[in-house]
C-alpha cells in the first residue's frame, strides 16, 4: 500500500512538505491535492518520473492539442510559482495570456499558451519531458495551483513541477485522496490527503493564440467568467474619482466604441473604468462634469467613485494617470507595474484638476483629455481585442 499522509492531522506541515521534495528529488511520483482536484506530481527534472506519470495516467487525449486526435499527447502540464515565472515558459509577446494569468492565478484555471523553444525556458528542461510537455502544436500547459501545500512545496523545488489529474483516462476525476488510492494503489507511492478539494472538479482549461483563446474543457470556471478574464481593461485614475477621471471614462468609452465597436468576429472590445487615488467609495461625480458632459452627449450622473487598489493592479491592462504625481504614486507601491502605467498626457505632463472652477474650466479640461484619449485610442492595435475561436474540442 501507498504511504498516505493526512495534511489535516499533521503536527507540523512543514515535515509533510520537505517529504513531498525529497520524495520528488527522488525521482518518484507523488499524488497530491490541489484546490480543484488531486494531482500526480514529478519534478521537471527527472525525465523518468515524467514519463512513468505519463504511463500512469494511459491517456492520449490532450485538452492542450489539436482536434485531430492522431496529434495528440499526454495531457500533462507544468505548475510554477508565478505569473513572472510562468512568462519565462511561454511567448512574451501575448498580452492575452499575461491578462489571463494575471486574473486567473493563483487558481483553477489551466492555460495552454504557445511556446517558443528559442525563448522559452522550456528549452532547459531534459529532452524528453520537453517531449512529454509541448505538444506538438508547439503549446504547453501551465498552471499556478491555489493550495498552501503547493506554495510552500515549490519553495524547495528546482524548478516546476509537472502535474496532471489523479485519475486514469477515462475515469473519474479524483476529488479526496480515498480516490486515488482506489485508482492507483501502489502505483503511487505518496499520496497527501487533505480531505476533500476546495471545488471538487477540474480546472478549466484555456489555450490562446495571439490575441485569440478557447476555452477546450470547461471546468469549475465557467465560460462566462472566462470571457470576462479575456476582455482587455483600461483604467483611468485621479485624486477623488469626481471630477477628470469620470469625465475621461465617459470620453474614453465612447472613442472606444467608435475605433472598435464594429469588430467581425464576436471581438471582445476594451473595457473602461475609473478610480481615485483618495477615492471614498460612492461620491457622485461633480455637478460641473455632470453638466459638461451631457453637453456631449454622455451620461455621468449615475457614477459612483471608487477607490485605486489591488484588485485594479492586478485586471488593469492600461492604467493612465491624470499626473505625474498619481503615475508615482502608484509605481512607489507596485513598481512591477511600471510597463502599464502611463500619464494621460503623451508628453508626461499634468492634467490640472478643475474642482471647485466654474463650468468653463471643466470644458477646457474634457477638451485636454479629449484631445490626449484620441492619440491613445489611435495607438491601440489589434492586441486590445480579445477574440472567442469558434468550434468545440474533446476534453480528457
Amino acid at each position: 500500500m501507498p504511504t498516505v499522509i493526512d495534511l489535516q492531522r499533521a503536527d507540523d506541515p512543514r515535515d509533510i512538505v520537505y517529504l513531498a521534495v525529497q520524495a520528488l528529488a527522488e525521482g518518484k511520483v507523488i499524488a497530491l491535492p490541489t484546490e480543484t482536484v488531486y494531482g500526480l506530481a514529478a519534478s521537471v527534472l527527472c525525465a523518468d518520473a515524467v514519463q512513468r506519470m505519463a504511463e500512469l495516467k494511459h491517456t492520449l487525449d490532450d485538452p492542450t492539442s489539436s482536434s485531430e486526435p492522431s496529434k495528440a499527447k499526454y495531457s500533462l502540464a507544468i505548475a510554477v510559482k508565478s505569473v513572472d515565472e510562468a512568462v519565462d515558459y511561454m511567448c512574451h509577446d501575448s498580452p492575452l495570456a499575461i491578462r489571463f494569468a494575471r486574473r486567473c492565478w493563483p487558481g483553477p484555471v489551466t492555460l495552454v499558451v504557445p511556446c517558443d523553444m528559442t525563448r522559452s525556458a522550456v528549452s532547459c528542461f531534459p529532452p524528453q519531458v520537453r517531449e512529454l510537455v509541448v505538444n506538438q502544436s508547439g503549446h504547453i500547459g501551465i498552471r499556478v495551483v491555489a493550495h498552501r501545500l503547493f506554495e510552500q512545496l515549490q519553495k524547495y523545488c528546482a524548478g516546476p513541477i509537472v502535474i496532471c489529474s489523479a485519475n486514469r483516462c477515462g475515469s473519474p476525476s479524483a476529488s479526496t485522496g480515498v480516490a486515488v488510492v482506489e485508482q492507483f494503489g501502489d502505483d503511487v507511492p505518496l499520496i497527501v490527503d487533505d480531505g476533500p478539494t476546495r471545488y471538487g472538479g477540474p480546472s478549466t482549461v484555456v489555450r490562446t493564440n495571439g490575441n485569440q483563446f478557447k476555452i477546450i474543457r470547461e471546468g469549475v470556471v465557467e465560460t462566462a467568467a472566462i470571457r470576462q478574464y479575456a476582455r482587455p481593461s483600461i483604467v483611468l485614475v485621479c485624486t477623488g474619482n469626481t471630477c477628470r477621471s469620470p469625465m475621461a471614462e465617459a470620453l474614453l468609452k465612447k472613442r472606444i466604441d467608435e475605433r472598435f465597436g464594429n469588430s467581425p468576429g464576436g471581438a471582445i472590445i476594451p473595457s473602461v473604468s475609473s478610480v481615485g487615488l483618495s477615492a471614498m467609495p460612492g461620491d457622485q461625480a461633480a455637478t460641473q462634469a455632470v453638466d459638461v458632459m451631457r453637453e456631449r452627449g454622455l451620461d455621468i450622473s449615475g457614477h459612483e467613485s471608487q477607490p485605486f487598489g489591488e484588485q485594479t493592479i492586478r485586471s488593469a491592462d492600461l492604467i493612465l494617470t491624470m499626473t505625474r504625481s498619481h503615475r508615482n504614486a502608484i509605481l512607489q507601491r507596485w513598481p512591477h507595474a511600471q510597463d502599464r502605467v502611463f500619464t494621460v498626457r503623451r508628453d508626461g505632463g499634468d492634467i490640472s484638476d478643475p474642482v471647485g472652477s466654474p463650468v468653463q474650466i471643466y470644458q477646457a479640461c474634457a477638451d485636454q483629455i479629449d484631445r490626449e484619449l484620441a492619440q491613445w485610442v489611435e495607438s491601440l492595435g489589434p492586441e486590445w481585442l480579445a477574440i472567442p475561436e469558434s468550434g468545440e474540442e474533446g476534453e480528457n
